[in-house]
């Protein structure tokens, strides 16, 4: 059940009807003091709190369910239409919210989110299921065998082991399952529309129109495809099997999707021959597209962004290892000449919605380097980059070129 907390009336039956329509039941609080009162008598999956309430704001509330043993996981979501400046959306997260929507809200998104909370409600309470499955049959186990203590032990570990596993597996679904199903792939799908409207209604007689229109199409239509093989890749699906790729075609195809960013931005592209492998293409092509892609958005004020990607074959997986004409394992470098960054922050970049940088400057989801940590570890590899600030970034990555199942 989700509860809902406003002090404006209107505002509960308009959010209540909504969720009803979708079929989710729910519960409503007219203030901070109500709603703490029925949180503690009944167990709700999902509160959508309102931050602007007399007596106990929502804050408050949060903060105080926060302290709370049996309350503080319960997600919450903030929606508020006078808090929506940077030190209030941060508060809210601080507090312990899961998400802060300024208002006016679109329903289409916030149904979508509820429900991807609540479906993640449902997984952690199998979860929790699972875990008390365990533990009775430790139990068990240790009452109906003490002969048998050291089995049990080893027992135990390797459970504790694939429980911490799905926990972390479990956490990483939920960053990406809002992001790809709706944040990637609604925009995607208007561009198409509209760009094809645009194409049939206003630029039939004009043939270079219709070339950019076209080309436009057609990488929206690849990305689509990409969103797709990488919502399969965050559920760690193992039915995806490595083929031949060409990465020469791969770096082609990452290229031409980027040519007009490249040619405004009046950038040079420097390649070396790089390798055939066993890989996934389709995520390796995303690899290509986040660095590249990053190369040519923090390219700064230079005039001239200049991108380096070269490659070598080395003898073992390695960051330092000599080079190899019979090695067994390739050595790719994305080199730019951009902002660059302060290595202190290396491991941070590969985080999840991690970034260094403004984002009203640098517009970004703060995934990109994360999916390309997670594609690059799928197919056996490393990856590791090197930066000083104002004066560019290399990242490096090191792959086998033959797939070796781990």
């Amino acid at each position: 059940m989700v509860l809902i907390v406003d002090d404006i009336k209107a505002n509960i039956i308009a959010l209540k009807k909504t969720l009803e329509l979708h079929n989710i039941d729910v519960d409503t609080a007219e203030s901070g003091e109500e709603a703490l009162k029925k949180i503690l008598k009944t167990s709700y999956c999902l509160i959508i709190m309102d931050v602007q309430m007399p007596g106990l704001d929502g804050f408050e509330v949060v903060k105080i369910l926060s302290g709370n043993k049996r309350t503080k996981d319960i997600p919450v979501i903030f929606l508020s239409a006078l808090n929506i400046e940077k030190k209030y959306i941060f508060k809210g997260y601080e507090t312990g919210a899961v998400e802060y929507i300024t208002k006016p809200v679109d329903s289409d998104l916030l149904i979508l989110k509820v429900k991807t909370f609540l479906k993640l409600y449902e997984q952690q309470r199998e979860l929790q299921g699972i875990k008390e499955l365990l533990s009775k049959e430790i139990i068990i186990r240790k009452e109906a065998q003490d002969n048998l203590e050291i089995k049990i032990a080893e027992r135990t570990k390797e459970l504790v082991q694939k429980n911490e596993e799905l926990e972390m597996k479990n956490h990483e679904l939920q960053q990406f399952s809002w992001v790809v199903s709706h944040d990637l792939n609604e925009p995607i799908r208007k561009i198409q529309i509209f760009i094809k409207i645009i194409k049939e209604l206003y630029l039939a007689n004009d043939a270079k129109a219709v070339d950019y229109v076209n080309r436009t199409i057609k990488s929206a239509e690849r990305m689509q495809t990409l969103i797709t093989d990488l919502l399969a890749y965050s559920r760690l699906s193992s039915q995806v099997k490595p083929e031949v790729t060409d990465l020469n075609e791969v770096l082609q195809e990452v290229l031409s999707d980027f040519d007009y960013l490249i040619e405004r931005k009046n950038a040079t592209i420097k390649t070396n021959e790089l390798p055939t492998i066993d890989s996934i293409p389709s995520q390796l092509r995303q690899v290509f597209q986040n660095l590249i892609g990053n190369a040519l958005k923090f390219s700064g004020n230079s005039q001239h962004p200049l991108i380096e990607i070269t490659s070598e074959l080395i003898a073992d997986k390695s960051f330092e290892s000599p080079v190899s004409p019979q090695g067994k394992f390739c050595r790719i470098t994305v080199k730019d000449n951009g902002i660059g960054f302060d290595e202190i922050y290396l491991d941070r970049i590969f985080i999840i919605f991690q970034s260094l940088n403004d984002r009203q400057s640098y517009e970004g989801t703060g995934i990109g380097l994360a999916i390309a940590k997670k594609i690059i570890e799928k197919h056996n590899g490393l990856i590791t980059a090197k930066s000083q600030v104002g004066k560019g970034a290399s990242f490096i990555i090191i792959l086998p070129l033959k797939y070796e199942q781990l």
